[in-house]
Order: structure tokens, then C-alpha cells, then sequence
């Protein structure tokens, strides 16, 4: 039934016609590949390539000849077959390997159009593969997620998806799910009769059951968000703290200009670090004082705390030699008052931890380093890495990277919550099954099982053409 669905949808959008892209990025390379999928992709390339005939292949072949439009040769190529049901989209597949000049992609692509074919809108090939039943819904955003990774957990985290992890998770519960609601609905046929299908304790411990697995998603949507987007660091301080000193010693290059002079930053700069796989984007603001006459420096202050209200964690630098225990106390004050998460580091330490961790006796979980001798520096990367992660990453653990299936997640989360109350108060089995039906709509929503024309446009509108 939710094979026939897709089809239908498929049709309602049109998808009968053959598509064509170009698969490689745009620009001058040694190969470039095209893309064509649709019922006549094979027949439409026949035409053009009279060295074999293409229809009497075995699907999964390489093929070698010129590329010709009538008596014109546009290259020499190889056109690889990849024939219904055994594609990427499951219709038939043709991709030709051609030279990377972009004259010739595109007089390729043009005569190739002229001859029955239109191009792809986004996304449009996993879309077709969606529709056929070869990906679910999150599988096929975890394309995207994978063309789109930069690092080795982002990487691993699709990858996971990919392969299924999430899916598989989600089709264990909806079938579980499935089977009581039937047994329910049962219980309404014979409603005269009063007889019970459903075990009550069994749908009970199956709720808690799937309400812990529901919960450990959700729990993981932190970790994913991290994962896929990074971790906003704002380096605050006051002036000559050594803020660009840090970042220039984190990112091992002088990206930031450094001099004795206070307010030589005036506006925040932002540079990128990875840090075992998770992506930091460090800013160095503006030191922070109440009292300037330089305008521009003002500008730069009240950017640095504006930077700081939406950093994900502050790194507050200071130098040991110049802060008090109570300025730093008051510093502490006003990050907890505003609810920041933030690490401490005091800087241009240049004897033993000792003297400053005497000096500090008030504050706990201070690192002590010297931005400018790159001394202890690691320590603040080990604490960046720990305060974003909360733990060690699971490579083989599903995490929720998408918010829309963190969304739906938590609306499934409530619709098991209203079940196991309406269990516990003993409600009517009409009720129960009206909230199991709830629930299951919730799960098709992440998978794809319940969807409409627009969401999906919206969801594949993000894929790069070609993919």
C-alpha cells in the first residue's frame, strides 16, 4: 500500500519524463559525469551513441565510444548502465563520463535535452528514489547530509542513517505500535460483546518501552546538532588579555593582528577549528571595559556582548596578573545570571599553577595557560571538545541530526505520554486507539510514510542538482 502511494504521488507530480544533470561540480576538471534517469534515459542515449546498441546491455556495464549528434562528434565518453529496479532511483539510469571541459558538458546536456530529456530540479534523483521505494524519507536526507558533511563525526552520523540505523530503530516501534492498535480496533468490532483483545499490561510495558527509546533520540538531537552544525565559541575578555593571542595560537597561523595596545580589536573575528571531528567556530571580540572615548571601540564592546549572548560556550580570558578573585567572581556572576555555559582560562601564566590556583582558592576549574609561549593551550581544546560533546561519540549509536525528525520525535514523545495516561485511568478503547493513530502519524511523519507534495518539495528543494 505505501509502495502504491508513492507511485501515485509520483505520477500526480509528473515524474513519467526522463531527467538529466550534471552529477560533478560546475567547471573546468579531467572528467565530468551527466546524469539521466527516466524511462527512455537508456533509448534517448542510444541514439546518440551508435559504437553499440545500448538496449541489448546488461545493466551494471561500462560502455566506450564516441559521444555523436548526426554526423557531429561531441567527445569520447563512457556510459555506464544501471537498469529498473537495480538503481539508484529505480528507474533506468544511464551516467556518462565525459572530458571535464564545460564547452563540452553543456553541448552534451543541450543536445541531450534536444532529444527528450529535461533537467533535474534539486534533489529530484533521490526524490524519484523516495517515490520508488529504494530510500525512506530519512535515509534520503541523509544524502544530503552526507554531500554536505566536513568532518568525520558528520560523516559517520549520516553514514549511520544511511544504512538504516535510524529507520530500523522507527520501524521496530511502528510495528510494534501497528499491532496493538489492531488489536484495539478489534475490540471496537465486537464493542457489544465486551471482549478484549489487547492485553492492557502488555500495551503498557510496550509504551514505557518505546518511551525510553523515544527519549534517548531525543537526548541525542544535542550531540547531532553539534555534529552537523558546529560549536559557537565567543573568546571574551578584557582588553590585552591575550584574546587574539589564543586564537591565533589554536589555529596554529596569525589570523588575528596582535599588539600591546588596548582596544587593537575592534570587531569580532571569526575562524573555524575542527577539534576530533566536531567543527569550533571561534570569535575573537572586542575587549570588554565600561569606559572608552574611542567610538568605534564602543561599537566593537557592544558587538562583543551581543556575540557572547548567542555564543554556544564563552571562553572567558584573563590575565592572571592583572585580575582580582572578585573581578573574576563578578565575571562568573554575570555569565550564570544570563545562563551561559563557559570555560575559564587564565592567561600568561609564566611560573608554577600552583601560586594562581592560591590566588583563586574561591573559583574551581580554571585552566591555567600562556597563549603566547603556547604553553597548556591543548587543555582548552580537550575542554571545548568535552563541554560540546557531554561524553564520548558512539560511531555505531543512531543521533538525531534533523530537526524536523526531532520535531516529530517530541510529538511522538507526548502522544505515548497521553496513551500510557489513558492506560493508567482505564479510558475507553476507542480513546486508546484514537491515540495509538496519533502516534503512528507522528512516526510515518519522519519516515515518510505520511507526507504531502509540498513537504516534500520543501525537504529535496535543499539537495544540490544532480543528487
Amino acid at each position: 500500500l505505501f509502495s502504491l502511494e508513492r507511485l501515485l504521488m509520483a505520477k500526480l507530480m509528473g515524474w513519467e519524463d526522463t531527467i538529466l544533470a550534471l552529477a560533478t561540480p560546475p567547471g573546468i576538471g579531467a572528467i565530468g559525469v551527466i546524469r539521466l534517469s527516466g524511462k527512455n534515459a537508456i533509448t534517448i542515449v542510444n541514439e546518440l551513441f551508435p559504437s553499440k546498441n545500448l538496449l541489448q546491455q546488461a545493466t551494471h556495464t561500462l560502455h566506450v565510444g564516441f559521444l555523436k549528434s548526426n554526423i557531429e562528434v561531441l567527445d569520447e565518453v563512457v556510459v555506464a548502465l544501471y537498469k529498473n529496479p537495480k538503481s539508484y532511483t529505480g528507474e533506468d539510469v544511464v551516467e556518462i563520463s565525459c572530458h571535464g571541459s564545460p564547452f563540452i558538458q553543456e553541448k552534451i546536456l543541450q543536445t541531450i535535452i534536444q532529444n527528450g530529456c529535461r533537467i533535474a530540479k534539486p534533489g529530484e534523483f533521490t526524490q524519484r528514489a523516495f517515490l520508488n521505494g529504494k530510500l525512506d524519507l530519512t535515509q534520503a536526507e541523509a544524502v544530503a547530509d552526507l554531500i554536505a558533511s566536513n568532518t568525520e563525526a558528520s560523516r559517520n552520523a549520516a553514514l549511520q542513517n544511511i544504512r538504516g540505523g535510524f529507520s530500523n530503530i522507527l520501524s521496530v516501534l511502528r510495528e510494534e505500535l501497528i499491532k496493538f492498535s489492531a488489536l484495539i480496533e478489534l475490540e471496537l468490532d465486537f464493542s457489544e460483546e465486551d471482549v478484549a483483545f489487547a492485553d492492557r499490561k502488555q500495551l503498557n510495558e510496550l509504551i514505557q518501552k518505546l518511551q525510553g527509546t523515544t527519549a534517548i533520540l531525543l537526548q541525542s538531537f544535542s550531540l547531532g546538532n553539534v555534529i552537523k552544525n558546529g560549536v559557537q565559541v565567543a573568546i571574551i575578555g578584557k582588553p590585552n588579555a591575550g584574546k587574539s593571542t589564543l586564537l591565533n595560537t589554536l589555529l596554529n597561523e596569525n589570523r588575528a593582528i596582535v599588539s600591546e595596545i588596548a582596544g587593537t580589536t575592534r570587531d569580532t573575528i571569526e575562524e573555524v577549528l575542527n577539534i576530533d571531528g566536531i567543527l569550533f567556530r571561534l570569535i575573537d571580540t572586542a575587549g570588554i571595559r565600561n569606559q572608552t572615548d574611542d567610538v568605534i571601540e564602543s561599537i566593537g564592546v557592544q558587538r562583543s556582548y551581543d556575540t557572547m549572548a548567542k555564543a554556544d560556550i564563552v571562553l572567558y580570558l584573563f590575565d592572571v596578573n592583572t585580575t582580582s578573585s572578585e573581578d573574576l567572581m563578578t565575571a562568573i556572576n554575570e555569565f550564570e545570571s544570563k545562563q551561559l555555559k563557559y570555560i575559564l582560562v587564565g592567561n600568561k601564566v609564566d611560573e608554577e599553577d600552583n601560586l594562581f590556583h592560591k590566588k583563586y582558592l574561591n573559583v574551581s576549574d580554571i585552566l591555567f595557560i600562556s597563549a603566547k609561549e603556547n604553553r597548556a593551550v591543548n587543555k582548552v581544546k580537550q575542554h571545548l571538545f568535552a563541554e560540546a560533546v557531554q561524553g564520548n561519540i558512539n560511531q555505531e549509536a543512531t543521533i538525531i541530526t534533523n530537526a524536523r525528525h526531532y520535531e516529530a520525535l517530541q510529538k511522538l514523545a507526548v502522544s505515548l505520554l497521553e496513551i500510557e495516561q489513558g492506560l493508567s485511568n482505564n479510558i475507553a478503547s476507542d480513546l486508546i486507539a484514537l491515540d495509538i493513530r496519533q502516534a503512528l502519524h507522528f512516526l510515518g511523519e519522519i519516515t515518510g510514510e505520511i507526507t504531502n507534495e509540498d513537504q516534500l518539495d520543501y525537504i529535496f528543494s535543499k539537495f544540490c542538482i544532480g543528487k
